[in-house]
């Protein structure tokens, strides 16, 4: 810290938690080096102004999240999240790990299930399990790949030591929020991603793009590839249009799709023509009115039977939620040594299954110290923090559990790692996460450098979803080419040559995103105002 001036940083002290930029002595870590200097050259009036723009920045793009049923801003932090490349070169690969043994076990399940006949994993627990379809049982994908997009939430614990918390392997969503925050933060200190060596994001649209193509069915050269989304009124509208601008191909919604003769066809103005493969942001049950929910008007009928024929690939796989599962994230160390051979990089959190007698009545008498989880919950919603409930909230989860042992598990509260973060009483730590994003192209898992950093913003707040208050950060992982001086803006994001994929469009390339992204909310505006 300077001397004989106040910075930014006066009065910062980590919390009880593990804090990544600052040990409990007050020393800085070594990844956060530059980023606390930069930030010790300015005076508190600048780090706010910075950030009032950055805020600015954000509203006008539209970047927002829905919480509480209302549409607001998505706030971002103005201080970086800092991962060294040691750590992530532990991380890239457990997470790359971690996608392996879901696909091993999603192919499993759907086929012929030896994990349940090998007694790996009980025979209920699929059956029970409200995201296990029959329908689509013995569907075999066209490059074998189900989990083409995941979401991985990992957690680093008070011990420094990073925890797998879940698995999102229906429709992750966040991952627009990565490329946005890493445009708007460049601009903020364009002088220090070349001189950090910050890895690039921003071409994770082509390497979707690239791994769609290579899910085509059998014979299918050029595919062609949409989008689905449920349309403009839902909550991640913004990452749909912006993966589809990015990508170069048509966001659709399931008025502009029909099924003939075991095809899937998108109406244009220039009659039908034929989709391959659906990147799908529709949950299972909305996707066809023929096999799930009758009433629904977000797909389109015969989408999934065109699927069993091998003539459209639906990415993510329908059914892919059983894995998603809480009750079998806590099998996952056995399914990676019985699919794999191999010891898992990534440890998860310890897990009581409720459904046990033994744990429930363990858990039933350490409710108020534990954090209880709904097995089918997203978004932070049904957690119950047991150190932070009222009497009422631990009798009302008691009398949950017992009514439904199966839709519960348990875990020890873990005090988050912390991350320094402007609040209006300066920089203070707060918690955080990270949902990392992985592509499966069917020969490889390449794992986004960096991920989705979400922190809580209240103090204290082990909660970190978006949907429950919280913001989030741009994830800078160490270990990129390193430039002397000032960088441009955007910073280094090389466009990647694909081998075997030379169909990338050009105006697909993530410099071009945001003109996209205002194209798309300005046709939103028009629908919405029927114009």
């Amino acid at each position: 810290m300077s001397e004989g001036r106040s910075t930014p940083w006066a009065g910062y002290a980590p919390a009880q938690a593990w804090d990544e930029a600052m040990d409990v002595h007050g020393e800085v870590r070594e990844p956060y080096a530059r980023v606390y200097a930069e930030i010790d050259r300015m005076s508190g009036e600048d780090l706010y102004a910075r950030a009032e723009a950055l805020a600015s920045s954000y509203l006008a793009q539209g970047v927002t999240f829905d919480h509480a049923g209302e549409e607001r801003p998505f706030p971002l932090d103005i201080v970086p999240r800092v991962v060294g490349a040691d750590e992530w070169d532990v991380i890239a690969p457990g997470i790359a790990q971690r996608v392996r043994t879901l696909e091993a076990f999603l192919a499993d399940v759907y086929g012929s299930q030896h994990c349940v006949t090998d007694g790996v994993v009980p025979r209920r627990l699929l059956a029970s399990s409200k995201y296990f379809y029959r329908a689509v049982a013995g569907i075999e994908p066209a490059n074998g790949v189900r989990v083409h997009v995941s979401g991985i939430d990992l957690v680093r614990d008070q011990n420094n030591i990073w925890r797998v918390l879940e698995d999102n392997v229906r429709v992750p969503s966040g991952v627009s929020y990565v490329l946005s925050n890493r445009r708007a933060m460049s601009q903020m200190y364009p002088d220090m991603f070349g001189a950090m060596g910050v890895r690039p994001v921003l071409e994770y649209s082509q390497r979707l793009r690239a791994a769609l193509a290579k899910a085509a069915p059998d014979g299918v050269d050029d595919p062609t590839i949409v989008v689905l989304t449920p349309g403009v009124f839902n909550s991640a509208y913004y990452e749909h249009s912006l993966l589809a601008r990015t990508m170069g191909v048509q966001l659709v919604e399931g008025r502009d799709l029909e099924t003939l003769n075991g095809r899937v066809y998108m109406r244009t103005t220039a009659g039908r023509r034929r989709v391959d493969v659906i990147y799908r942001r529709v949950d299972d049950d909305y996707l066809d009115p023929v096999q799930f929910r009758p009433d629904s008007a977000l797909g389109a009928p015969g989408i999934v039977t065109a699927a069993r024929l091998g003539n459209v690939t639906i990415a993510n796989a329908v059914g892919n939620g059983v894995a998603d599962d809480k009750l079998i994230y806590t099998y996952m160390p056995d399914l990676t040594r019985y699919y794999l051979g191999e010891e898992p990089i990534l440890p998860i959190v310890d897990t009581w299954r409720l459904e046990e007698k033994a744990a429930r009545e363990e858990v039933m008498d350490r409710l108020d110290e534990l954090v209880v989880k709904p097995v089918d919950g997203s978004g932070g919603k049904g957690v119950v923090i047991g150190t932070k409930a009222s009497q009422e909230e631990l009798d009302a989860t008691r009398r949950l559990i017992l009514a439904d042992p199966r839709g519960w598990i348990a875990q020890p509260v873990i005090q988050l790692s912390t991350v320094p973060t402007l609040t209006d009483d300066g920089l203070e730590p707060r918690h955080v996460d990270l949902r990392p994003f992985a592509i499966n192209d069917g020969d490889d898992v390449w794992v986004l450098p960096g991920g989705l950093t979400r922190v809580a913003l209240q103090r204290g707040q082990l909660i970190v979803n978006s949907s429950q208050g919280g913001g989030s950060k741009d994830t800078w992982v160490l270990g990129g080419v390193r430039h002397r001086g000032s960088t441009v803006v955007p910073p280094p994001e090389a466009k990647v040559e694909l081998e075997g994929v030379d169909s990338v469009p050009q105006d697909a390339h993530p410099e071009d995103w945001a003109h996209g992204q205002q194209q798309q909310q300005q046709q939103q505006a028009r629908e919405v105002s029927g114009s």
